[in-house]
């Protein structure tokens, strides 16, 4: 895929003020990528950010971007497609989520969640493929889920409906924006250190995490990994994809996942093992 000059690709991360958007943006940058970036609540978070990605020598454009002002709010896209001089890249990160049990759920809640980590990203991806298609050289699309794409999570109905919802409309996407060389996949998170989970600048080496397989929390780099990885060359041949990078949460189920206190589960359930059923089942 060209860009605007030999060597300059342009991608847009949404809510790349913070987390694993503004790992996503610095990785793209390291590798050569002008990038678009985005903000809700932390415009000094979204200048950090452009700090990053200047100091790795590309050019970064900074917008304020809230999903909940649909459809207006993907006007985005064109500003950031006539600043930069085009899009080869859109990363759908920015999300937000619910603590309320599906009998307490208000419309409100449901709308508001649902617009951010669906709709939003719908209308976001159609803009960008479009500059994508009129370019004619292809394009990358990526949409951040989570392990609640796949799995469930009590409290989070709306949050699991729209991820679930993103995760099949990125199957969707890839089969009708493949003849235009565009690619669309998924990267699915487990728990990641970021302000989101309440685990800002946290040494995730130094979390336990005994029911997750990896045994502690993830860091944003190792999600921007996947994702500059998809939003690359190397990527050209993957398209419909969901990625997780969840330490192995979702062979767990991501519930027990975040939520076992101890290293019983590793040992299996043996005859006369206290941590598992006492009445073995029938071979």
């Amino acid at each position: 895929m060209s860009a605007h000059s030999p060597r300059t690709r342009v991608a847009v991360v949404t809510g790349s003020d913070s987390g694993i958007g503004r790992a996503t943006a610095a990785r793209l940058a390291a590798q050569g990528m002008d990038v678009g970036i985005t903000w809700h609540s932390d415009h000094e978070g979204a200048e950090r950010t452009a700090a990053e990605v200047r100091a790795h020598g590309r050019r970064a454009a900074i917008t304020r971007l809230d999903l909940t002002e649909l459809p207006d709010a993907a006007d985005v896209v064109d500003h950031f497609a006539d600043e930069l001089g085009r899009i080869d890249v859109l990363v759908n990160n920015a999300g937000t989520g619910s603590a309320d049990l599906f009998l307490d759920l208000t419309l409100e809640t449901v709308r508001q969640v649902v617009d951010v980590d669906l709709v939003g990203p719908l209308l976001l991806a159609q803009r960008a493929a479009r500059h994508m298609i009129a370019q004619g050289d292809g394009g990358r699309i990526v949409n951040v889920t989570s392990v609640h794409a796949h799995q469930p999570r009590v409290g989070a109905a709306p949050y699991c409906a729209a991820k679930g919802g993103l995760g099949l409309l990125t199957q969707v996407m890839a089969l009708e924006l493949a003849e235009h060389g565009i690619t669309v996949n998924a990267v699915a998170p487990g728990e990641i250190a970021t302000p989101m989970t309440r685990q800002a600048d946290v040494d995730v080496h130094r979390q336990r995490r005994p029911g997750i397989p990896l045994g502690r929390p993830g860091d944003a780099r190792e999600v921007a990994a996947v994702i500059a990885f998809l939003s690359g060359p190397d990527a050209s041949y993957v398209t419909g994809a969901s990625w997780p990078v969840d330490g192995g949460m979702l062979r767990m189920g991501p519930h027990a996942g975040s939520h076992l206190w101890d290293d019983a589960w590793r040992r299996g359930w043996h005859a006369g093992d206290a941590s598992g059923p006492q009445d073995s089942p029938s071979s």
